[in-house]
């Protein structure tokens, strides 16, 4: 049997612009965004919530924040899928992606960029998150055994959570 699928939406943390040689995709994190990362995933573990697929842009500050992730929920960050289209902030790409996730995770988080990030959000689950801050979290529940049903509206949002949250997960 089939279980429901979870998807985790997580916003890169915070990144560096101090060297403006660096390119946009080649942006690490600031000392805020190595602290902000693990600390967000251990609320995760702490919720006991353990993804079975960590998906993520391969930019530089993207893919950071998944191996801190992966780090705190004990995943091989070797096992960590880059996805170029996660880049690509467009809420249609950024759809195509998940509707087209192995069916095998019952369970995904996936770490990409603003605008996107809140644009996929709010489009899933009929929201209306302004704005999903650096390492922010949004859990979203589908009614679903496969990901390709995932669409406009069909998902309700769990949680929101972000560093600065006062009210922990």
């Amino acid at each position: 049997m089939q279980m429901a699928k979870t998807l985790l939406l997580i916003r890169h943390a915070k990144s560096d612009w101090g060297d403006l040689m660096l390119s946009d995709f080649e942006r690490p994190l600031n000392h805020r965004g190595e602290i902000n990362a693990p600390e967000m995933a251990k609320r995760l573990v702490k919720g006991e919530l353990f993804p079975q697929q960590l998906i993520s842009s391969p930019a530089l500050r993207a893919i950071s924040t998944a191996k801190y992730f992966a780090k705190e929920l004990n995943i091989n960050a070797a096992d960590i899928i880059q996805e170029k289209e996660i880049y690509n902030t467009l809420t249609d790409s950024l759809l195509e992606v998940v509707n087209s996730l192995d069916e095998s995770s019952n369970f995904t988080a996936l770490f990409g960029h603003n605008p996107g990030i809140t644009g996929l959000v709010n489009y899933l689950s009929n929201q209306e998150i302004s704005h999903l801050p650096t390492c922010g979290m949004a859990l979203i529940k589908f009614p679903f055994d496969e990901w390709k049903m995932v669409s406009s509206g069909t998902g309700e949002l769990v949680f929101f959570d972000f560093p600065k949250n006062d009210n922990l997960i």
